[in-house]
């Protein structure tokens, strides 16, 4: 039998699918007419095969249960349906919950059941058709295959008779009635199944009278589905129990998909495209599966990235393949255009150019796919705005698409493109068939923030626009000889991290990509990180462009203007520079390969990170030594930094992996304070600037308080924090900064115990502590660039050059790293492109080029 969910109506189709991404689902639903068809002989009554497999299946998801809840006694069932051990069975109407309940019968009921069976075999005595059906707590009189007037007869003698008897509970079904001595209600065993689970919502499909007490129980999210005719309670019909076995199918591959999320690509292998406005990713095959609007810290318009092809893509590939039994053929390679953000995907006839616009009004995001070659290609455009949690309708017109449902206008323009728009019941999406020629490429354009399907652009000239910004920049940097063409690649990806607008600069371009498969180390790096911003400005600086560190200290000291000082700067900002909303869950996306929760915002934003005013003040120092000078607006931000470190530095904090636990005096965050001051020191001596006559003396104390609480005798390393023995490859910053010198003993040990413990193979770990959080993690890109410059200052490059080129091996196909790798598994972690990990290796590229 071919199930398909199309012969299933539109709207219940959107509910199912909404139903499924409930955190904790129950699955109930009646046995006779519902998952076996009603037969004359009630002994013969077998579930089909393809609604017991969609059972099984949906039973072996996580959080997720299953049950059948019948008037068959439950040896009977279990006997009759062969369901698996799995999936619950709860008997007689909801009154056998297990084999032994007939030994649990009160002497009183047992003595009640034995008259009842002997009232009513003396009733049936001699009229055909008419059978008893024997349970542990109850009887059933079934009159389907009997004469009408004798059934009618047997039904009058029942209910006059036996039914009135003190403690019996009756129960009229189709043809039966059935007499029970205890209490029976498939809605308090559904009830029962609901608490004993945690279910958030529950799903019951039943054919019979008797199940319109478990309709009665359903409400919130959850479901109701009336098979056949009749009065109903439930909210959706369906004809017959083919369609159960379709509505269970149906259910079980949204629920599969929603938990475990489809084949997802390889983390690195995704690619980056940017305007320095906002920012999209696509995978090597052309989908568009990740982009937000109106801004990259917005709610997505394509989350396929973490929620699959239901949470919005826009995808191109060769046409005759992917819907049939011939798979479209991957494409021969992805790239970069080199030196610029656009990007070609190339099959064999086919070419797919994918570029965001530069030029537009900042309320628009543009961004154009051409496909060009002499193949025909397949188009799915499938906006889901607000991740999906919005209705989309589309319409089509000459120009193109019009999406309606957003708060934002947006248009697909697209001249000349016949569209075909389906339906899943709550989105809309549509599907084409192009055929460019040699001479004329089919160009379409997203545009965000606009209903504009008129004008029309050239786009050569746009492409070519786009291409210009991002060289003629490249033109203007210094790029060390090692790795040239993948630092060039690092730069152009922090540069598209940076928000021309605002001067703000992400962390990374994502959200939630885990930190673990499947694991719950999932966080939102959309947003400005004081620490990440600075050491990001600082990297292109070293590189030969100051206009990025000039915009971010602008960004910074606009922040500064809404506080009542600078200690109480907070770790991280939204790119406008206004605080974060509270941290939230997209419970209806199921996560990058199944990686929940999604997150948006971050928690990370009320706490004390007290390492955050070192980076600034780093920045600002090589800045002027870059320019040759200290911005007065830029001496203040010093001071700032300066006053901020003298008035908390001795409190504990957060730290750097900003750990969700009490806060510690982590040796990071001191060795950043004395930074602070030294940098600030540093650029008073050489810019003629007056330093506050406290900064030197705070800086040799902050010095020796590091020296003597933070190195512990017993490990032979300065450890995580004052308060233990536990080490962070951040601690090597005692070194690194100068605090000590590299050539201390203290530091070389250190170095070598970090290696010892928290090196594998090609990646450093942050620590290996337990942080509260549960799951692993993969190791850091930036801890192993520390190590490899740890390395480098105590004389042992062979190590930092092989380690550095273990580095170069984990990066993409286009270049692009994320924030972690795990060894073990040999796969990227972590968001993506993360500006820690293109820094980093910026960093040691200079150093291995010195």
């Amino acid at each position: 039998m071919a199930l398909t969910a199309e012969a299933l109506p539109a709207e219940l189709r959107r509910v199912i699918v909404q139903l499924a991404r409930t955190p904790r689902l129950l699955v109930a639903c009646d046995y006779d007419g519902t998952l076996a068809p009603i037969v004359a002989d009630p002994t013969q009554a077998k579930p089909l095969p393809e609604s017991v497999h969609a059972l099984r299946s949906l039973a072996a998801l996580p959080a997720t249960t299953t049950a059948v809840i019948s008037g068959r006694a439950l040896r009977d069932l279990a006997t009759l349906s062969r369901l698996p051990a799995e999936v619950y069975l709860v008997g007689s109407h909801g009154s056998e919950f297990d084999v032994g309940f007939v030994h649990e019968l009160e002497p009183e009921a047992t003595q009640l059941r034995t008259e009842l069976q002997i009232a009513l075999q003396d009733i049936v005595r001699g009229k055909s058709g008419v059978t008893l059906e024997a349970k542990p707590a109850s009887v059933a009189v079934h009159v389907r295959r009997a004469d009408p007037d004798v059934a009618r007869e047997v039904l009058d003698a029942v209910c006059t008779g036996p039914a009135t008897w003190d403690g019996v509970q009756v129960t009229e079904g189709k043809e039966v009635i059935e007499l029970a001595v205890v209490q029976t209600d498939k809605g308090n065993a559904l009830d029962a199944l609901r608490h004993q689970v945690g279910a958030t919502a529950a799903v019951f499909l039943g054919d019979d009278v008797t199940d319109e007490k478990a309709f009665a129980r359903l409400h919130g999210p959850d479901l109701g589905i009336k098979v056949g005719d009749g009065d109903t309670l439930a909210q959706y019909r369906i004809n017959d129990t083919t369609d159960v076995a379709t509505v269970l199918a149906f259910l079980m591959e949204e629920r599969r998909t929603w938990l475990y999320g489809e084949q997802a690509p390889p983390i690195e292998r995704l690619t980056m495209l940017s305007n320095e406005r906002t920012v999209a990713l696509l995978t090597p095959d052309a989908r568009l599966t990740w982009m937000c609007h109106p801004g990259p810290d917005s709610a997505a318009v394509f989350a396929d990235l973490l929620g699959g092809p239901s949470a919005g893509h826009f995808s191109i590939r060769p046409h005759g393949g992917g819907n049939g039994s011939q798979r479209s053929p991957l494409p021969l390679g992805q790239r970069y255009v080199p030196n610029t953000m656009t990007v070609e995907t190339r099959w064999s006839r086919l070419l797919v150019t994918d570029y965001l616009a530069h030029g537009t009004e900042s309320h628009r995001t543009d961004l154009v796919r051409v496909i060009s070659g002499t193949a025909p290609a397949a188009v799915e455009f499938a906006p889901r705005p607000e991740f999906g949690q919005v209705t989309v309708r589309l319409f089509a017109e000459a120009g193109g698409l019009r999406v309606q449902g957003t708060s934002e206008p947006m248009v697909l323009y697209s001249p000349g493109v016949q569209w075909e728009i389906t339906s899943d019941g709550m989105h809309e999406s549509a599907h084409a068939v192009v055929h460019p020629t040699a001479d004329k490429p089919i160009v379409l354009e997203l545009r965000c923030g606009t209903d504009d399907l008129t004008t029309e652009y050239l786009e050569a000239e746009r492409r070519d626009q786009a291409n210009r910004y991002w060289s003629d920049w490249m033109k203007t940097l210094s790029l060390p000889e090692v790795e040239r063409d993948l630092v060039a690649r690092s730069a152009l990806t922090l540069r598209g991290l940076c928000n021309a607008d605002t001067g703000g600069i992400m962390a990374a371009a994502t959200t939630s990509l885990p930190e673990e498969i499947g694991g719950v180390r999932n966080w939102d790096y959309r947003y400005c990180w004081l620490r990440d911003g600075a050491m990001t400005a600082q990297a292109l600086v070293t590189l030969g462009s100051t206009a990025e560190a000039e915009a971010f200290l602008d960004w910074l000291h606009r922040v500064l203007e809404t506080l009542p000082g600078p200690e109480r700067l907070h770790p991280l900002y939204t790119l406008q520079g206004t605080g974060l909303g509270p941290e939230a869950v997209i419970d209806s996306l199921p996560g990058y390969a199944g990686s929940r929760p999604v997150r948006v915002g971050n928690l990370a934003d009320q706490q004390v990170q007290l390492d955050v005013f070192g980076p600034v003040v780093e920045l600002i120092a090589h800045l002027a030594q870059a320019t040759g000078r200290v911005r007065d607006v830029d001496w203040e931000l010093v001071k700032a930094m300066a006053e901020a470190v003298s008035l908390r530095w001795t409190e504990p904090d957060h730290g750097i992996w900003e750990e969700r636990d009490v806060p510690r005096h982590h040796v990071y965050s001191k060795v950043m304070c004395w930074v602070t001051l030294d940098r600030a020191l540093k650029l008073a001596s050489a810019y003629g600037r007056e330093p506050d006559p406290s900064w030197e003396s705070l800086r040799d104390q902050i010095a020796e308080d590091v020296i003597k609480n933070g190195w512990h005798p017993d490990v032979q390393a300065f450890t995580t924090a004052y308060e233990g023995s536990d080490l962070d490859a951040a601690s090597l910053h005692v070194g690194l900064s100068g605090l000590i010198d590299p050539s201390d003993e203290r530091f070389q040990a250190t170095v070598t115990a970090i290696e010892a413990e928290l090196r594998s193979g090609s990646t450093v770990y942050r620590y290996r502590r337990d942080d509260g959080l549960p799951g692993d993690e993969g190791g850091f890109h930036l801890c192993a660039a520390w190590l490899i410059e740890a390395y480098l200052l105590i004389g042992r490059r062979t190590e930092a050059e092989e380690l550095f080129q273990q580095i170069v091996d984990t990066a993409g196909p286009t270049g692009l790293l994320s924030e972690e790798y795990d060894p073990i598994a040999e796969r990227s972690l972590g968001n993506h492109p993360q500006a820690y990990s293109h820094l980093g290796l910026i960093r040691c590229a200079q150093l291995l080029s010195a």
